[in-house]
C-alpha cells in the first residue's frame, strides 16, 4: 500500500461519532415535537453509524496489515543473514497474522455485516411504515426550531460526505464511498425535512407527509438492494489486487452522490460493446462540448413553458402579478378552461382551483379511512352502534322546563349529529383571497349554524307546531331547508364565494348508550300519533257519512251552533235568518242527511196523498148514499161479507125441512183424502 489508511481510519472515527451524535439529537427532538419524519431520519442516521463502525473496523485492521507489512520489511533489511525472513511462499505468510485477519474480515466479516445491515433497514423501514398513517404533523411541537436542527444535520452530514467522497477517489480509500454516499443520502433527507418542517409552520402538511412515507419505503429499498447484492457477491468473481466493492456499499445511493460515475460507466459500456474507443470519435467529442449548451437550452425552454396556462374544464384560475391579483385598475384576471398566456414565472404566478368539483365537509364527526386506500368506509346508520371513528355531541332543547321536572335536570337533550356538507366554489378571488384558510373558515360556520339551530330546535315531540322544528320527527325536512339557509347567509356575509349544495341530516340520531330507550320512547308516541290519526279518520269517516264531507258537517255544525245561540238570544230576526239558512244547507247536504232528508219528504208525500184520496172517496160514498139509500147499504154490506168472508171455507146445505136427511155439498178442493177414498185405492190396488 502506498497510501496510509491512517487518514481514513481518522474520517471513520469522525463520522461515525458525528453519526452517533445526530442520531441521538434526532432521536429525542422526534419524540419531544412528535413529528415521524424526524424520528425515522434518527433510524437512517442510526444506519449510517453502522456503516461507519464496519469501515472503522476495516481500515483498523488495514492500518494493522500496513504496520506489518513495514516491520517485516524492517526486519527483513536488518537480518539479512537470518533466514527465517527470507524464506518464501507459504513459511513467510505464517507471520502475516494482520494481513490473513484483513483477508478473512473482507471476505467473510464485511457480506455478514452487509447481511446484517440489510436486514435492520427492511424491519425499520416496515417498522416506521406501520406507524405512519396514525401520525398527524399539524399538531407537532415547535417545526421551525425543528427545522433549525434539521439545516445543522444536513450542512455537518453533507460535508462530512464530501470529505470521505472525495477521499474514496483513492484507490486505497475506496471503501469509505459506501459511507460518504449512505451519509450524504441522510443529509438530503435532513434538508428536505427542514423545509417540509417550515412549511408546517404556515399550516402546509403536504410535503411532510409526502416524507413521512418516503423514508420507510426508501430504508425498504435500500434494504433489499444491499439483500440482492450480498446474493449476487457470492457469485460475483474476484481478481487478485482489483477492488472489490462491499454489498453495503449502495449503488443507488451513488448515482445520487457521484452523477458523474453514470456518464463514465455509460461511456466503458460503449466503448466495449462497439470494440473501439467510441468516446475518441468527433461526434462524442461534439456531444460532450454541447452538454452544456444543450442544457441551458433545455432549461430556458422549461422556464419559457411557464408562460403557458393550461385549465381544465372543471378548473378556473386567477393570474398573480408580482403576488398582487389585481391590476392598477383594481381588475381580477381571470381564466378559465383552456390555453391562456402570461408573463414567466416569478413575474405572473397562477393560482389554479377546481371551481365546479363538489367538496365535502365532515360536520359533528371524524369519518373512519382505510389504511391502505385512505378511502373513508361508510357502514349504516343504525342508532345502537358507532359508525364513525369519532362523532360530538349536539345541545337539543328539551321540551320540558325545568320547573316540571322533579329531579332537577337541565332542559336540553343529547344528541350525535353526523352532517356531511357539500358545497363548490361560484367566485373564486373571494374563495382565495378573503381568508387564510376558507374550508376552515366554512366549517366554523357550520357548527355555529347547527348550534344555533340546536339550540332553538326540538326532538320527537307529539304536538304538530314542533313537529315543524324537530330534528328527528316530521320536520327534519324542514330543518334541513332553514340549515341550508343559514349556512349560506353565513358564507355569503363572510365573503366565502361558495355555494351551499347540499346539508344531509340524515346522520342525526341519540348516543348509542340511551338509543334503545329512546327509541321506546319513540315507539309510544308514534303509538299515540297514530291512535290521533286513527280517531281523526273515524270523525272524518262518520262526518262524510252524515253530511258528505268533513267541510259540510263543520259548516252545518257552525250554522246549528249559531242558531242555538240567537235562539237563546231572543233574535226573532236573526234566528229566522240562521233558520234559513240551516234549511238550505240541510237541503243541499249529501250523505245519510240527504238520504233522510228525502225518506222523509216521501212519507210526508204518500201520507198527504193517501189522505186526501181517502176524503175524495169519503165524498164520493156520501153523494151515492144520497142518490140510494137502500141500494148503498146493501152494496156495502155485501162488499163487507165478501171481503169478511173471503178466507173462510163455506157449505152449501139442501134440506127440507120435513126430511130427515141433509145434504153436504162441499164446492171448495178437498184438501185431505176421504177414508172411502183410500180404502178404494186399497181395493183397487188388491184387484
Amino acid at each position: 500500500m502506498t497510501t496510509s489508511s491512517r487518514q481514513a481510519k481518522l474520517a471513520a472515527i469522525v463520522s461515525l461519532i458525528i453519526s452517533v451524535i445526530f442520531f441521538v439529537i434526532t432521536i429525542l427532538i422526534g419524540k419531544w415535537s412528535g413529528f415521524v419524519s424526524v424520528y425515522s431520519e434518527s433510524f437512517v442516521l442510526l444506519g449510517s453509524a453502522l456503516i461507519w463502525l464496519v469501515l472503522l473496523i476495516q481500515f483498523h485492521q488495514r492500518t494493522l496489515a500496513e504496520q506489518e507489512k513495514l516491520d517485516m520489511s524492517a526486519l527483513a533489511g536488518e537480518h539479512r543473514t537470518d533466514k527465517i525472513f527470507q524464506q518464501k511462499g507459504e513459511q513467510a505468510q505464517l507471520f502475516a497474522v494482520a494481513q490473513k485477519r484483513l483477508a478473512m474480515l473482507e471476505k467473510w466479516f464485511l457480506p455478514i455485516f452487509s447481511f446484517l445491515i440489510a436486514a435492520y433497514q427492511a424491519a425499520i423501514g416496515l417498522y416506521l411504515l406501520r406507524g405512519v398513517s396514525d401520525s398527524n404533523p399539524a399538531i407537532g411541537k415547535q417545526p421551525l426550531l425543528c427545522a433549525v436542527c434539521m439545516i445543522a444535520v444536513a450542512f455537518v452530514s453533507f460535508l462530512m460526505s464530501r470529505y470521505a467522497t472525495g477521499m474514496s477517489r483513492q484507490a486505497e480509500w475506496k471503501p469509505l464511498r459506501a459511507g460518504g454516499s449512505f451519509l450524504f443520502g441522510s443529509a438530503i433527507l435532513s434538508f428536505a425535512l427542514a423545509i417540509a418542517l417550515a412549511l408546517v409552520q404556515f399550516k402546509i402538511i403536504t410535503v411532510i407527509r409526502v416524507i413521512d412515507y418516503l423514508i420507510p419505503i426508501l430504508l425498504i429499498i435500500l434494504g433489499v438492494e444491499n439483500l440482492l447484492n450480498v446474493i449476487f457477491d457470492i457469485y460475483r468473481p474476484r481478481l487478485t489486487g482489483q477492488y472489490s466493492r462491499s454489498a453495503f456499499d449502495s449503488r443507488l445511493l451513488g448515482l445520487v452522490n457521484e452523477p458523474g460515475e453514470i456518464l463514465h460507466t455509460a461511456t466503458g459500456a460503449i466503448d466495449y460493446q462497439f470494440g473501439f474507443k467510441v468516446s475518441q470519435t468527433w461526434f462524442y467529442k461534439l456531444l460532450e462540448k454541447a452538454v452544456v449548451p444543450l442544457f441551458f437550452f433545455g432549461a430556458i425552454t422549461l422556464y419559457l413553458l411557464s408562460c403557458v396556462i393550461v385549465i381544465n374544464p372543471n378548473e378556473q384560475g386567477v393570474v398573480e402579478h408580482f403576488g398582487n391579483p389585481k391590476d392598477a385598475k383594481g381588475n381580477v384576471w381571470l381564466v378559465g378552461p383552456g390555453i391562456h398566456f402570461k408573463r414567466p414565472w416569478p413575474v405572473d404566478i397562477v393560482q389554479i382551483y377546481p371551481t365546479s368539483d363538489i367538496k365535502e365537509l365532515q360536520i359533528g364527526y371524524v369519518p373512519k379511512t382505510d389504511p391502505k386506500t385512505g378511502q373513508i368506509i361508510r357502514e349504516p346508520l343504525l342508532w345502537g352502534k358507532d359508525h364513525y371513528k369519532e362523532e360530538y355531541n349536539l345541545l337539543v332543547a328539551s321540551r320540558l322546563g325545568a320547573e316540571k321536572n322533579s329531579q332537577g335536570a337541565v332542559p336540553v337533550s343529547l344528541l350525535k349529529a353526523n352532517i356531511p356538507v357539500h358545497y363548490c366554489v361560484k367566485d373564486i378571488y373571494a374563495f382565495l383571497y378573503n381568508h387564510d384558510n376558507p374550508q376552515k373558515r366554512l366549517e366554523d360556520i357550520c357548527y355555529r349554524e347547527l348550534a344555533r339551530f340546536a339550540a332553538s330546535s326540538t326532538i320527537e315531540v307529539d304536538d304538530e307546531v314542533a313537529l315543524q322544528t324537530s330534528l328527528l320527527g316530521a320536520g327534519r325536512a324542514q330543518a334541513k331547508q332553514v340549515l341550508t339557509q343559514n349556512i349560506q347567509a353565513a358564507a355569503d356575509k363572510a365573503g366565502l364565494g361558495i355555494e351551499i349544495v347540499f346539508v344531509g341530516l340524515q346522520g342525526i340520531h341519540p348516543p348509542t348508550q340511551v338509543a334503545a330507550d329512546y327509541e321506546k320512547v319513540i315507539g309510544a308516541i308514534q303509538k299515540k300519533r297514530g291512535i290521533i290519526l286513527m280517531a281523526e279518520g273515524y270523525r272524518n269517516r262518520a262526518l262524510s257519512t252524515l253530511a258528505g264531507s268533513v267541510d259540510g258537517a263543520s259548516d252545518l255544525y257552525v250554522l246549528a251552533s249559531d242558531y242555538q245561540k240567537a235562539k237563546q238570544g231572543n233574535n226573532r230576526q236573526q234566528t229566522d235568518e240562521i233558520a234559513g239558512r240551516l234549511d238550505k244547507a240541510f237541503g243541499q247536504a249529501d250523505g245519510d242527511i240527504f238520504c233522510m232528508l228525502r225518506e222523509a219528504q216521501g212519507y210526508r208525500f204518500e201520507k198527504a196523498t193517501i189522505a186526501r184520496a181517502t176524503g175524495e172517496r169519503f165524498d164520493s160514498q156520501v153523494k151515492a148514499y144520497r142518490a140510494a139509500p137502500e141500494i148503498y147499504k146493501r152494496q156495502q154490506r155485501l162488499i163487507a161479507l165478501e171481503e169478511t168472508l173471503r178466507p173462510i171455507r163455506k157449505y152449501v146445505i139442501v134440506a127440507d125441512p120435513n126430511d130427515s136427511e141433509t145434504f153436504i155439498v162441499d164446492l171448495k178442493e178437498k184438501l185431505t183424502p176421504s177414508l172411502y177414498d183410500i180404502g178404494g185405492v186399497q181395493e183397487s190396488s188388491s184387484q
